[in-house]
């Protein structure tokens, strides 16, 4: 099972995301970039040195929140020499073909579409047809396992309608699924959703991904046992609680 390391970006920094609650991040303090606190370039750079990624997960969280993407960053940060390099998967907010394209043309290799964002599963085939189904990944978002959606903040409870969210994403010709449950993100709580997981997998037929509350080696081999193909993970390698040793 992969793991990929996630860089969160805020106003030109690489921040702690906790809990979804946006207002209260905080430039990250990592033991991956000791005395760089917010260092975006820094951070990625130690994910492909030091962690060994081959891909990194990137929100932009200005753009999520409805702002303009920070293109001149993300592209700053898919230069191998100064930043991550090829290989970053970006959730950008990003609803239609135009935002997609220009996210590619910042050096981006692949498109996270967010529940939180896109208008609806219309706007989600369109991105397929632009860009191809193999650059985009459907990022299923939670709160506290719930669907959520910016502008309704819920829109289901069950978790039966969250795995039909989650197929209607793979017709549509996404290449994963990425499950994501913001209040778990930052807490160190530990794996959740792992009945979602085993569902989409048994499903669905595309490879499946979590991220929110990893803490150890052994929440890694729950989620793998769960039918997960990669993990998102942050807080664990900040706090230093995971190292990049044990990944490999």
């Amino acid at each position: 099972m992969e793991v990929i390391p996630v860089l969160d970006l805020m106003r030109g920094l690489a921040v702690h995301a906790r809990r979804g609650a946006r207002t209260r991040y905080r430039p990250v303090e990592s033991v991956l970039i000791p005395g760089q606190a917010g260092d975006a370039m820094a951070l990625g750079s130690a994910y492909r040195t030091e962690v060994h990624a081959w891909r990194c997960y990137v929100a932009d969280l200005d753009a999520i929140e409805g702002w303009p993407p920070q293109l001149k960053l993300i592209n700053s940060l898919t230069d191998p020499e100064r930043g991550f390099g090829p290989g970053l998967l970006v959730d950008a907010g990003v609803a239609n073909p135009q935002g997609a394209e220009e996210l590619l043309a910042a050096g981006v290799t692949t498109v996270v579409a967010g529940l939180e964002t896109l208008g609806g599963f219309a706007d989600l085939k369109a991105l397929v047809q632009a860009i191809g189904g193999e650059r985009v990944i459907f990022s299923l978002d939670l709160m506290e396992g719930r669907p959520v959606r910016r502008r309704t903040r819920r829109i289901a409870t069950q978790e039966a309608v969250a795995v039909e969210l989650g197929a209607r994403a793979a017709e549509a010709g996404c290449s994963a699924i990425l499950v994501l449950d913001l209040a778990t993100v930052g807490s160190g709580a530990g794996p959740r959703n792992l009945d979602l997981i085993a569902g989409l997998q048994r499903l669905i037929g595309v490879p499946i991904y979590a991220g929110g509350g990893v803490r150890t080696v052994e929440d890694l081999r729950e989620l793998e046992a769960a039918g997960c193909d990669a993990v998102l993970v942050g807080t664990a390698l900040h706090s230093g609680t995971l190292k990049p040793s044990a990944l490999t």
